[in-house]
């Protein structure tokens, strides 16, 4: 309420300052100077830049100050009535008011009305008005401000994860697959982390075409670690996804690096957020470079049919040579990207989502010297809600040559003699698999999951056709997992898990390997 003389004389202030300092400047300048005709140009711009400004900074003092007056009419208003109420003449009369006082065990203090009781209501509301102003004041602090003039929302979790291990795996802290242990070693291992907390931006931007229109980018620290001392606690940051969305009412198009939209769905797990849950054992997955576009038909108020088709990297999960340079995929050299389509359907059944989807996908790869893949697959995925408590969720895949979408564990295909040969033969890698999901929500802060997930490639269209020592390593032949986890949110920003996880993975030619881990989880949202 005391902000307008403070404004006006910030104003005042700004305002000398711009119509001054150009003054200062004409009279600086030396007068046998002949001012080019630049010069010129560039100081009235100068000058209109700092009326701009002025304007706008004007603008917005008297924005606030049309906001304090408000307030101050606001608190006027509600004192007089304050002391209207309290000012008013008790009655005289016999009525209940009379009664109730000269009833016996009445003190006299509960019913004589003094300065007092005013002076405590002016005092609340003066407390309840500086809380509002405080409120005001976090709320303008706290937001973050993008250099454009749209909108702009930071999100994100801090999550740490203390895990132990027994039995080797690719992977300490989130593994993929179990691994032999090597001979000396322990087979258990204890450790943290916290390389798998998310940051993103969020951006809102203006209204397109009746579109609005939308970015967002999501980051985290899992992209390895720096040959340094402690280098483990060093997370190196990696981009996760960036993407521009275009929404109109029943149809959206989508354009960046972003998850699978013909694999929508993932198990629940606090465990594995830098890859999802069972990402190479029967959970299809991968941030890929995308355009794809969305339409919706609503067949009812309660039903609707959702339409995705779009074209990706065509990606097949090889290592890149360098660290630096960019080089070429088998399925891009191909000189064509993939090809996904996904239409569900989809209803709210006691305030749950119940919906059935099917997908496809295809992609041809080039592996050099004439050696070509058709890699296709068929996708199926569900939420059906059984009860009102319990769930179930899962997806289904059969494929070929889909290593780049994580099926047969990354492989899509096995050389058939030494691969540094051009001629040598390949062959693409059949798989098939999937995961299903059964959710409890024991409480509304309380829930319980329970996994199971398999991915199995055709051995025998492997075996007798590659050998380990021609692929790189052992030739992996079907992984399997199952976890089972208990979530409680105490608060919808606050997340407490506990997990255990079993992974039995089967190489071609050698026996199984086993690891068990658990897995407890803190984490924070914002």
């Amino acid at each position: 309420m005391k902000r307008t003389p403070a404004l006006r004389a910030t104003a005042l202030t700004v305002a000398a300052f711009v119509l001054f300092n150009p003054l200062a400047r004409a009279q600086a300048a030396p007068p046998d100077a002949s001012p080019a005709t630049g010069e010129t140009a560039s100081a009235v711009r100068d000058l209109q830049d700092q009326v701009r400004q002025l304007r706008s900074l004007v603008d917005q003092m008297r924005v606030e100050n049309a906001q304090s007056r408000a307030e101050m009419h606001q608190l006027r208003q509600d004192l007089q009535s304050t002391r209207a109420l309290l000012e008013r003449p008790a009655p005289t009369g016999g009525g209940p008011e009379v009664a109730a006082s000269s009833a016996p065990g009445m003190t006299t203090s509960s019913t004589t009305q003094g300065p007092a009781p005013l002076e405590e209501r002016v005092q609340k509301l003066e407390e309840s008005t500086s809380l509002i102003g405080s409120k005001i004041d976090e709320q303008y602090q706290t937001k973050v401000e993008s250099a454009s003039k749209y909108r702009a929302r930071l999100h994100g979790i801090v999550l740490m994860n203390a895990f132990r291990n027994v039995g080797g795996s690719d992977n300490q802290d989130f593994p993929s697959y179990a691994m032999p242990v090597l001979t000396g070693w322990s087979s258990v291992n204890l450790g943290a982390t916290l390389r798998q907390s998310e940051i993103g931006f969020e951006i809102f931007g203006p209204n397109i075409a009746g579109a609005k229109t939308s970015a967002d980018v999501q980051l985290d620290f899992a992209a390895g670690f720096p040959a340094t001392g402690n280098g483990v606690n060093f997370g190196i940051v990696r981009l996760q996804t960036a993407n521009m969305r275009f929404d109109w009412e029943n149809t959206s198009v989508v354009a960046g690096q972003d998850s699978l939209f013909i694999s929508p769905l993932s198990p629940t797990s606090f465990a594995s957020l830098a890859t999802p849950a069972f990402a190479f054992a029967g959970n299809l997955w991968g941030w890929t470079p995308q355009l794809r576009l969305e339409h919706r038909f609503l067949l009812s108020d309660q039903q609707t049919v959702t339409v995705q088709a779009g074209v990706l990297d065509n990606l097949d999960w090889e290592y890149p040579p360098n660290s630096f340079y960019r080089w070429s995929q088998a399925g891009e050299m191909s000189g064509q990207p993939a090809y996904a389509v996904r239409t569900a359907w989809s209803r709210p059944v006691r305030e749950h989502p119940l919906s059935l989807g099917v997908a496809g996908y295809y992609g041809r790869q080039d592996w050099t010297w004439g050696r070509n893949v058709d890699a296709w697959a068929g996708m199926a995925d569900w939420q059906i809600p059984i009860l009102p408590r319990l769930g179930l969720s899962g997806e289904f895949y059969r494929g070929r040559g889909i290593g780049g979408l994580g099926g047969a564990i990354g492989t899509s295909i096995v050389y058939g003699g030494d691969p540094s040969v051009p001629f040598t033969p390949i062959r693409a890698v059949d798989t098939a698999g999937g995961w299903s999901q059964l959710k409890f929500q024991l409480t509304p802060k309380i829930e319980l999951n329970g996994v199971f997930a398999l991915d199995d490639a055709f051995t025998s269209n492997v075996r007798g056709f590659a050998s380990d020592q021609n692929n790189f390593g052992e030739v992996l032949g079907r992984n399997r997992g199952a976890l089972g986890n208990v979530v409680f949110r105490p608060r919808s920003d606050l997340v407490l898990s506990a997990e255990f996880r079993r992974l039995r993975t089967f190489p071609v030619y050698s026996s199984s390997s086993t690891l068990n881990q658990v897995n407890l989880s803190v984490g924070i949202l914002f």
